[in-house]
């Protein structure tokens, strides 16, 4: 009896040596973040991006043992197609190795954002998370007549009648306008044919409003159906795999706690100045992309 107790006793001590993942009853859930614009990545503002994510969404599939893969999501939208890609890359593996995928959303996860959050099997809310935006937008601006007003003469040649179609220097057109409305609306009807796949079920709320583009708070959200509970992650995930649970993040550096950030292009400077473009073309890129991020978040609220 004493033996067995000693026995006991020894293998316990040597369980606490082990790396936590790899103690008996620990529960593993690697956290892949998807923060900031979708297809807007810069040096300076880093955001999601398929090129960007794809080695990260790999590891996170494959960590050996997992119960599930959580995406932790923060995005007011961008690109339809780098948030397809995504998408797709997620449910792909998701398919592939069997795996359970647990969407929390932080801020908000608007347009393409929620476009993420469909490719889980869950998504869960923060009380105060805003969702939904389930639409397709185009903005620019017009300079034809700061042209006028300049005494400015632009000259565009072009092999086709319809290559300047939209020109912001040129004055807006009808046919131009009805062009990227019919693009839009097949865009919007793929999105929402792409969310009625994936929520079908549980979707609750009126058509005619979830698929307006509209936007709500977590508890409106919970309502229509567009999420399934309102909580964080940690708690979620221990309620569901128990205390024993290691949520490691799995970033763009490699292994389980790679240090660079999800979504960044690589191979430019941390400041993004090399080469003979020296800091005008750089800089004049990056800020342009900043202000763009900034006009997304900024209908949020945020």
């Amino acid at each position: 009896m004493a033996e067995t107790s000693f026995l006991d006793s020894l293998k316990r001590g040597a369980e606490k040596l082990l790396p936590a993942r790899m103690r008996a009853g620990t529960a593993i859930v690697p956290v892949v973040r998807l923060h900031g614009a979708i297809g807007m990545a810069t040096p300076f503002r880093p955001g999601i991006t398929f090129a960007g994510l794809a080695k990260t969404l790999d590891r996170a599939f494959a960590v050996k043992g997992a119960k599930a893969v959580a995406l932790v999501i923060n995005s007011p939208g961008g690109s339809p197609v780098q948030s397809h890609l995504v998408y797709r890359r997620i449910r792909a593996l998701a398919e592939e190795k069997e795996r359970t995928v647990i969407a929390f959303v932080e801020d908000v996860a608007a347009s393409g954002g929620y476009m993420l959050a469909c490719a889980a099997d869950e998504i869960v809310a923060d009380p105060f998370s805003i969702v939904g935006s389930i639409g397709v937008v185009s903005a620019g601006f017009g300079f034809d007549k700061a042209l006028e007003k300049l005494g400015i003469d632009r000259r565009v040649y072009t092999a086709g009648e319809r290559k300047v179609i939209l020109d912001p220097f040129q004055p807006e057109k009808p046919e131009d306008v009805k062009k990227l409305k019919a693009l839009q609306k097949e865009v919007h009807e793929r999105f929402v044919a792409l969310v009625k796949e994936r929520r079908g079920s549980v979707l609750a709320g009126p058509e005619k409003a979830v698929f307006s583009g509209e936007f709500w708070a977590a508890g409106q959200a919970l309502e229509y159906g567009l999420v399934d509970a309102i909580g964080d992650m940690r708690t979620h995930l221990r309620a569901r795999y128990g205390e024993k649970l290691i949520t490691p993040l799995i970033s763009s550096g490699g292994g389980l706690f790679g240090r660079r950030t999800p979504g960044v292009i690589g191979g430019r400077s941390p400041v993004g100045f090399e080469g003979p473009e020296g800091i005008g073309a750089g800089a004049a890129e990056a800020f342009v992309g900043i202000a763009e991020e900034r006009a997304l978040w900024s209908r949020f609220g945020l």
